[in-house]
């Protein structure tokens, strides 16, 4: 039986997810959460052995989520139910912890799959984003722009991008500020941006 866990800041979608879990009898719905901080309160009181997790929930959220839920419970799969198909929004997910990634536009029947597959350990990633990985491996490894961010540096970018202070993110990362203040300014530089506003436009254009 996989007792799962559904993490998805929408009621709507949550709701949809477990009509379709219904339906099998190899899952079952062990816990929900709608944000970061119950996902986490969730599994310290809930026995679960896969977590279907949103990585756009409003506060702690995404690589910074998955970062501390593999810290805390490294034995737990995680497939990441999403809205990006950037490759290398799915790519660093799976950096950073996580087991599958599948996009929301994808077929229920692919989903069970992916949820049956990561459960037992295996990993899964988009049938629809399997060539465009594949093929950005194989491009020349010129290191600019977004490619020459580590996996940090795209994580702050990304949560500053959500309107998260230094001081925010340096909690969320159990860092220093310091050391966020430092990762900003190599990201800045990176990326040839010269205000938070030129931030912000740009990790619009990765949803």
């Amino acid at each position: 039986m996989i007792n799962l866990m559904i993490a998805d800041d929408h009621m709507i979608m949550r709701e949809g997810l477990k009509r379709l879990f219904e339906l099998y009898d190899d899952v079952h719905i062990a816990a929900e959460a709608a944000d970061g901080p119950q996902t986490l309160e969730r599994l310290r009181t809930t026995k679960v052995n896969l977590l279907l997790l949103d990585i756009s929930m409003p506060g702690l959220s995404g690589e910074a989520l998955i970062t501390r839920v593999h810290h805390h419970h490294p034995a737990l799969p995680i497939l990441v139910l999403s809205m990006h198909s950037d490759p290398q929004v799915a790519m660093r997910v799976l950096r950073c912890g996580a087991g599958g990634y599948l996009t929301k536009s994808q077929s229920p029947e692919v989903l069970i799959d992916a949820v049956r597959k990561v459960s037992a350990g295996a990993r899964y990633i988009d049938p629809e984003l399997i060539e465009p990985i594949a093929l950005s491996s194989l491009k020349p490894s010129t290191r600019s722009g977004l490619d020459s961010l580590t996996n940090r540096e795209f994580q702050i970018m990304r949560l500053l991008a959500g309107g998260l202070s230094v001081n925010h993110i340096a909690e969320q990362l159990m860092i220093s500020n310091k050391t966020v203040s430092t990762h900003k300014i190599n990201l800045m530089e990176k990326m040839s941006f010269s205000s938070n506003a030129d931030l912000i436009k740009f990790a619009s254009t990765l949803s």
